[in-house]
């Protein structure tokens, strides 16, 4: 029995398959042994490049497939086409080729964003130009991702001859076919080119601050259909991406983040208004890390019949110290004017007097002349 089972084992696998085997092993361990050399290499070359390096970690995994199945191609394609079952494992292994080109074209695409995210870190001060390469990068990558996608499963897809066939089939009616599709991926197909509008001209960009649907809040991720907006409360909302092409909103951050922010008073006419500015001057000064030195202005911007508005502009260097800054401004004049002149906060006068019957006066007094208004 010991040497039935090796001999039957031999005799169902065909002498022509079993040399075929052997060099596939003998392909496999060199294709891998050249990979690993190619790796110490690059390794070495690309320690002061951060594209390379990004590169090169990204390329790893599908690399570790991709070679050794090429290696195989060339194995099964230099076989004997009457060896049998040999066109199903050509079919096959073509297959997880073209898979494996297609995940290194995602790693590749994957490591460049990498790089231009390590290259232009948002966590500096000054982040305009960090944020606008990012917008462009992140809505790129995604857009080649599903490029690359839809060309691999493609390429699968066609390498099947039924396929191909009924592929062949509808370019006869791509007319009407193309029409109905289009009428039916028209969402998807909208926020795909509002991406790429977005991503060119840049009306938003990750980190900006925007006003939409009367809610204050950041961009924290563009994706390749939608834009999440996180809200000043920890809310997120989720828009679509051609929101932003096609309805109007408002961007703090378009070209610079600083802002001029405005605090408004209602005061009693009595208020003394110069010694009053020299109070916005002197708060604002003692708030250095929320005021950049550039605006502060005090002035009557309305009157009704019992109090006059006051409003201050102050400039800070974005939103959030504005935010601060207003609110401190508006709280230290309101304890200015209630500590130093609280009969100058706004109050309710009424006048009580007696009526007495006035003398006729004797005669009439002669009409005079009134002044008009020249002809319009």
């Amino acid at each position: 029995m010991e040497h039935v089972l090796p001999e039957a084992w031999l005799n169902a696998l065909p002498l022509p398959w079993l040399n075929t085997l052997v060099a596939a092993a003998v392909a496999i361990g060199i294709a891998l042994l050249g990979r690993w050399i190619a790796l110490v290499l690059l390794r070495r070359v690309a320690k002061s490049f951060v594209f390379a390096q990004q590169l090169i970690h990204r390329a790893e995994p599908p690399t570790l497939w991709l070679i050794p199945l090429l290696a195989l191609q060339t194995v099964w394609t230099s076989a004997p086409d009457d060896l049998m079952l040999i066109n199903g494992v050509r079919h096959l292994n073509g297959m997880l080729v073209v898979a494996g080109f297609t995940w290194l074209a995602l790693s590749c695409v994957k490591a460049i964003g990498e790089a231009v995210a390590i290259r232009n870190p948002l966590d500096i001060e000054d982040n305009l130009q960090a944020r606008r390469i990012q917008t462009q990068v992140r809505v790129l990558v995604r857009c080649l991702n599903v490029l690359v996608l839809l060309f691999g499963t493609g390429l699968i897809l066609m390498s099947f001859p039924p396929v191909r066939q009924i592929g062949t089939s509808l370019l006869a009616s791509a007319g009407l076919a193309g029409l109905a599709a289009g009428f039916a991926a028209k969402p998807v197909l909208g926020n795909l080119i509002a991406g790429l509008q977005i991503a060119i001209s840049q009306p938003i960009r990750l980190d900006d601050v925007v006003i939409v649907e009367g809610e204050w809040g950041r961009i924290e991720e563009i994706s390749g259909t939608y834009v999440v907006l996180k809200i000043w409360d920890e809310r997120r909302m989720v828009i679509p991406l051609q929101y932003f092409i096609e309805k109007p909103f408002q961007n703090w951050t378009r070209s610079t983040s600083s802002l001029i922010g405005s605090v408004f008073l209602w005061v009693d006419y009595a208020l003394p208004l110069e010694e009053l500015r020299e109070e916005a001057e002197r708060i604002c000064k003692e708030i250095p890390h929320l005021w950049d030195g550039r605006v502060c202005v005090l002035q009557v911007t309305d009157t009704t019949a019992k109090a006059m508005q006051l409003r201050v502009l102050l400039s800070s260097a974005d939103s959030s110290r504005s935010w601060d800054a207003r609110c401190h401004m508006r709280e230290r004049l309101i304890s200015f004017v209630a500590r130093q002149y609280p009969q100058c906060l706004p109050q309710l006068r009424a006048e009580m007097s007696s009526r007495t019957v006035q003398p006729e006066r004797e005669g009439h007094e002669a009409p005079t002349e009134i002044a008009r208004q020249p002809p319009v």
